[in-house]
């Protein structure tokens, strides 16, 4: 097996600057629950589907553990704390009752609702056109940069449309489902003190729907429940760093651009995998099966790389120095703003329910 590379920053810079160079950086990591292997997992649910699990022409099947879109919320929020969070502006937006929200949390980022109920509207918008029209990133980059790191879709605005440089998912491969059953008991016979007869008791017991099952106050089963999965295959969590799409970053200084959003890139891309996804779904590194970055070339050959997160952080804080990173601010949710979206998107004005 060959020995990975160390990257050097000439290296690592002539990612973001040589089109003949790598089209991408990928790592394949093997996971397994705390539990151990073969332990029952719990997979996200979803509305109708319940677990995603596809079935391959083989009949393998492979269920999704962790989906490209919560992995970037995971993964974002790592530019609010420390080490990181001096790599970005610290864009916050307060509300209610001296509520904040970061941007880093906003799920549509640069391009979400909330950003434009603020008096950062006309600069996000002004940003988004910068690129739609110049193909400049730069007012992007000093504004939300890691709207260029995990995509944004400005859907209801501008339109603008950036493609995520960092995807990660995870997934269990040759899977099967299971189920669970249980048997909710009311601590006491409340048709035995009176609250309700027995006929009550008896026409709605064993109906999660009726009044009383909802109310806790009569027996009722739950059969046939999600149960989880066991992965006789793997669970691998695979992530990759578009660098064709990176090195097509234009701006005024177009090579410090680049080479800001790599970093930020390489930051997201190699902080630690969290492990505890949801209730009855925590995964760890298997340590017998340690993780490797390739960098993967245009014609398909693969250069192992000996990239971790201390080397991407250094690489990150050198460029974060040659860009410049953007101003932090806190702005406030303006309902004024957020009433005028509305009346822009349904052609109605609406009326204010209370007068400031």
């Amino acid at each position: 097996m060959t020995e990975p590379i160390d990257p050097t920053q000439e290296l690592i810079d002539s990612w973001a600057d040589d089109k003949s160079g790598p089209v991408a950086l990928h790592l394949k990591q093997k996971l397994l629950p705390v539990e151990g292997d073969g332990a029952v997992i719990f997979p996200p649910t979803y509305a109708d589907t319940g677990y995603n699990i596809d079935t391959l022409s083989n009949g393998t099947k492979v269920c999704t553990i962790d989906s490209v879109g919560s992995q970037a919320n995971r993964m974002e929020p790592v530019f609010k704390d420390p080490p990181h969070k001096d790599l970005v502006p610290q864009i916050e937006i307060t509300y209610g009752n001296e509520q904040v929200i970061s941007i880093l949390e906003a799920g549509h980022r640069l391009g979400d609702a909330v950003i434009r109920c603020t008096e950062l509207k006309p600069a996000a918008k002004k940003a988004f056109r910068a690129f739609l029209d110049n193909g400049d990133a730069g007012p992007i980059a000093k504004l939300a940069p890691t709207s260029l790191v995990f995509g944004v879709w400005d859907s209801r605005e501008t339109h603008a449309k950036l493609p995520r440089l960092v995807q990660s998912v995870i997934r269990a491969w040759d899977v099967d489902e299971l189920t669970r059953s249980a048997q909710y008991t009311p601590s006491l016979d409340y048709a035995g003190l009176d609250v309700f007869t027995d006929e009550d008791k008896a026409k709605q017991e064993g109906n999660a729907k009726s009044p009383l099952a909802k109310r806790g106050f009569v027996h009722v089963p739950a059969t046939g429940q999600h149960g989880g999965i066991v992965a006789r295959g793997n669970i691998e969590r695979m992530v990759t760093v578009n660098l064709v799409a990176l090195r097509r970053l234009t701006g005024e200084n177009g090579q410090a651009l680049r080479r800001y959003v790599l970093g930020l890139s390489l930051v997201a891309a190699c902080e630690p995998v969290e492990v505890f996804l949801r209730a009855g779904c925590m995964v760890t590194p298997d340590p017998a099966a340690p993780a490797r970055w390739e960098a993967v070339a245009r014609d398909g050959t693969r250069m192992p790389l000996d990239l971790d997160d201390g080397r991407a952080e250094s690489y990150a804080r050198r460029a974060a120095g040659a860009f410049g990173v953007g101003p932090s601010r806190r702005v406030a949710f303006d309902r004024k703003l957020a009433e005028a979206d509305l009346g822009d998107t349904t052609g109605k004005k609406t009326k204010s329910k209370a007068k400031d």
